[in-house]
């Protein structure tokens, strides 16, 4: 029998993290068609709300009921305010890991958004669904990305070389891709200790349930 991931939500102090749902189509679309989540994601280009829609209705109830993965929206707490998706893929029961990315919105960047809900994911993940590895790649020039992963204290294990396709404006104003390393990091349960505190301090995190 395949394993699967409950249908929930996680709520932090700032946040909610949520099923994606049918009225996060039009902010899920201009969230996608951003310059760097087109940069740093395979996310096809332009990102219709056509294509939300598919995503939400179709490819992320599949992930989840096929045992792959999960998606959250990542919303505010006070505003409802979509901004950003985490996404949990490659996910193996047998040796309990999975993948876990995230994506924020541009409007919402700055604020320790991905850092938060990664963290509070994290926890649940490696707590309640008694995970024993996540797994973070990011692309080598992606230091937004590494920053997050450092922060709720994922250990770096090294480059998977060639791996990883970003993209690049080109000047005709079309997208090409432009081959790189990925970094692979990693969290098990013993990583997280401590990693809640150091997020409150520097103002990245505040408390989850």
């Amino acid at each position: 029998m395949t394993s699967t991931f409950p249908n929930i939500s996680i709520s932090t102090e700032r946040l909610v993290l949520r099923p994606l749902d049918e009225d996060d189509v039009p902010a899920l679309a201009e969230m996608m068609n951003d310059e760097q989540v087109a940069a740093w994601t395979d996310v096809p280009q332009p990102f219709t709300e056509d294509a939300a829609r598919h995503w939400i209705t179709e490819y992320a109830p599949a992930e989840r009921t096929d045992g792959r993965g999960l998606d959250f929206a990542v919303t505010e707490f006070l505003t409802q305010r979509l901004v950003g998706v985490i996404q949990l893929t490659k996910t193996n029961w047998h040796i309990r890991s999975t993948e876990l990315s995230y994506i924020i919105a541009p409007w919402a960047r700055g604020e320790g958004y991905a850092s938060e809900a990664a963290l509070a994911t994290a926890h649940w993940l490696l707590g309640d669904q008694k995970l024993e590895r996540i797994e973070i790649r990011t692309a080598a020039d992606n230091t937004a990305s590494q920053q997050v992963a450092q922060k709720i204290g994922g250990i770096s294990e090294g480059v998977l070389r060639n791996a990883c396709i970003v993209h690049v404006r080109t000047e005709d104003g079309t997208w090409a891709d432009v081959r790189t390393d990925f970094i692979v990091w990693s969290l098990l349960p013993e990583d997280l200790e401590g990693a809640g505190e150091e997020l409150a301090e520097s103002g990245g995190f505040t408390s989850w349930n």
